[in-house]
């Protein structure tokens, strides 16, 4: 599949010296939902800034459909929606006001049908002539993402969106997603809440101190980095395990009445069978077992450790 936003070897560093960006090098498939993980001052917003064009990037090219974010800025920009992370809206505008001038920004022309089938999608139509400032936080998130989807974009970041918003919001917001995406708009998102981009993402990108330290296919990186594990509930408690099950690394759970036993989902053999025929060999029976794998925030997680 092609790439819509091509990045090489981008840096940014501040006047006082800090280093926000190093040596980002990323390309964001034409259709895709692409999410962006990273802790507070990873980087992320900085990443996102700098391919709008709203930081200047010390070091590299950055391209949006083909077009030089830096010498070419008004076609390449004109390619992109963005949805910051601040409520920052024309306070005492209307709502179809507000939205149409985003639009008019771009050169594009009127389109009362378009704007009208935008504000109906995020549940804004019955406050378009309401000004910004008599709604709540949640109203002015969604006119965010109207304004942002605007002048029609083939690119639309969403930067921490879901962060102090409503349920009913968020899945609006999700099922509006789904239906660019589907539409063929390529979506970047930053966000805190993983299990989002778990359910959303095709995939996956990771940034922490300013580096990219993994971009993978999401199915593809929980495959490689997942771990099951495989929980047995004891039908009586054990004080300690038998030396003869060391190999094994069993946890001792709940006062002795679980074990739990970790297992790479890479390896050729998950070593169950031998353990289950190991405990019967000890005298050491169970009464249920269950599994489970690890999630995208476990293995967030334990990326982050191994950088730190």
């Amino acid at each position: 599949m092609p790439s819509i936003i091509s990045v090489t070897k981008l840096s940014k560093t501040y006047s006082s010296g800090f280093q926000a960006l190093r040596d980002i090098n990323l390309e964001i498939r034409r259709g895709e939902i692409f999410a962006l993980l990273g802790p507070n001052g990873a980087g992320k917003t900085t990443l996102i800034s700098t391919i709008c064009g709203i930081v200047r990037p010390s070091a590299g090219t950055i391209f949006a459909d083909g077009h030089d974010i830096v010498t070419d800025f008004r076609a390449a920009r004109a390619k992109i929606g963005l949805v910051p992370q601040e409520l920052t809206t024309d306070a005492f505008e209307t709502v179809w006001a507000t939205v149409s001038f985003s639009r008019g920004l771009f050169g594009k022309p009127a389109n009362p049908a378009y704007i009208e089938t935008t504000l109906k999608n995020l549940s804004l139509w019955d406050k378009k002539d309401s000004r910004i400032m008599t709604l709540s936080g949640g109203m002015k998130r969604r006119v965010l993402i109207a304004k942002a989807l605007s002048h029609e974009p083939q690119i639309l970041f969403l930067d921490e969106p879901s962060a102090g918003v409503d349920v009913e919001l968020r899945q609006d917001m999700w099922r509006l997603v789904r239906t660019l995406r589907d539409s063929g708009v390529t979506i970047i998102l930053t966000t805190h809440y993983i299990e989002e981009a778990e359910e959303m993402a095709d995939r996956v990108g990771v940034i922490s101190r300013g580096e990219l330290i993994l971009v993978e296919e999401k199915a593809e990186l929980m495959r490689k980095l997942g771990r099951k594990q495989l929980t047995l509930q004891l039908q009586a408690p054990l004080e300690r395990l038998p030396p003869e099950l060391d190999a094994y690394r069993l946890d001792l759970a709940r006062q002795g009445t679980e074990l739990i036993y970790t297992y790479d989902t890479r390896g050729e053999r998950t070593g169950i069978t031998a353990l289950l025929r190991d405990l019967s060999a000890a005298g050491i029976r169970f009464k249920d077992l269950q599994t489970s794998q690890s999630s995208l925030e476990d293995i967030f997680v334990g990326l982050l450790r191994e950088r730190a």
